[in-house]
C-alpha cells in the first residue's frame, strides 16, 4: 500500500494519515494472535484477541488499498480496519462501519464484556492504571472546539450532524492524539488508549441503540467513570468526531 500524507493541523506529527512501525511487541504472526494484538486468556473464558491501538481505516478498491483520512468520515466507503502505534485513529465512525471494517481484516467488534475485561487490566482496576484518576495518564482533559467552529449556530450545532462530523475538530490541537503516545494510558496486556482520546463502539446492542466504550479525549467520566464509561444514546449508523472502534479476533 502506498501512503499518502494529508494535511492537517495538528499536534506534531498528527499530520500523518499513515502507519508508523508499531513499538510495541504483539503475538505476531507465529502467534495465536494477528500482528499487533494482544493475546487475552481468562479464567473460566475462551482466550482472543485485541487491537493494541484503536483502529485506523484503509479504502479498499478491488486488490488495491489507499489511506483514508482518519478526520473524514467513510461513508459509502469500502474500508478495512488496521492497527498501528503512532498514528491517528479513525474517529467520525458509525457502529455499522466498524463493524464492517473489523470483518474485511477477518475480525470483529469486541463484546462489551470482552472489552472492560482488557480495559481493566490483570488484575482488574477502574482505569487502564489504577483505581484513581491521574491527571495526563490518558488523553481525557482536550476540548472540541465544535461550537467556535460554528459560532453562529448555539445549542443547535450538537444536533448537526454535518458539524458534528466536521473534520476540523479533530484536526484541532488539543483533541485526538497519536495512538499510544499517551504512554502510561495502558494495561497490563500492553493496550492502550482504552480510556479517553475516542469513544469506542462494541458488538451490545440495547434494543435499537448501539454501545461505546471508554469515553473520548474531553468526557471519561459522565457515563460512568474510566473502564465503566458506556454510551448506550445513539443508533448504530451514528457517527460524530468522538467515535472510534478497536477491534477482536478469535484466537487461531
Amino acid at each position: 500500500m502506498r501512503c499518502r500524507r494529508f494535511v492537517v493541523v495538528l499536534l506534531a506529527g498528527l499530520g500523518l494519515g499513515c502507519p508508523l512501525a508499531a513499538s510495541s511487541p504483539s503475538e505476531g504472526k507465529s502467534g495465536p494472535c494477528p500482528t499487533n494484538m494482544a493475546y487475552i486468556a481468562p479464567e473460566g473464558a475462551s482466550a482472543y484477541c485485541i487491537d493494541r491501538w484503536e483502529a485506523q481505516v484503509v479504502e479498499v478498491d478491488g486488490r488495491k488499498e489507499r489511506s483514508h483520512a482518519p478526520t473524514t468520515p467513510v461513508t459509502n466507503l469500502l474500508v478495512k480496519a488496521v492497527t498501528h502505534s503512532g498514528v491517528v485513529p479513525q474517529g467520525y465512525i458509525s457502529k455499522n462501519e466498524a463493524e464492517a471494517a473489523c470483518k474485511a481484516s477477518k475480525k470483529r467488534l469486541c463484546t462489551g464484556d470482552e472489552w472492560e475485561r482488557v480495559c481493566r487490566g490483570k488484575h482488574p482496576t477502574t482505569f487502564p492504571y489504577g483505581d484513581e484518576r491521574k491527571s495526563g495518564y490518558c488523553n481525557d482533559s482536550g476540548r472540541a472546539p465544535i461550537v467556535s467552529l460554528h459560532p453562529g449556530m448555539g445549542d443547535e450545532v450538537y444536533a448537526s450532524a454535518e458539524a458534528m462530523n466536521d473534520p476540523r475538530i479533530n484536526q484541532t490541537p488539543g483533541t485526538v492524539a497519536l495512538t499510544g503516545s499517551f504512554s502510561k494510558c495502558k494495561n497490563g496486556y500492553g493496550v492502550y488508549d482504552m480510556v479517553g482520546n475516542l469513544h469506542e463502539w462494541v458488538s451490545d446492542m440495547q434494543g435499537s441503540r448501539g454501545t461505546f466504550r471508554g469515553g473520548y479525549y474531553q468526557d471519561t467520566h459522565l457515563n460512568g467513570d474510566g473502564c465503566k464509561y458506556r454510551t448506550v444514546a445513539h443508533d448504530p449508523s451514528y457517527h460524530d468526531y468522538s467515535t472510534g472502534f478497536r477491534c477482536c479476533a478469535d484466537v487461531r
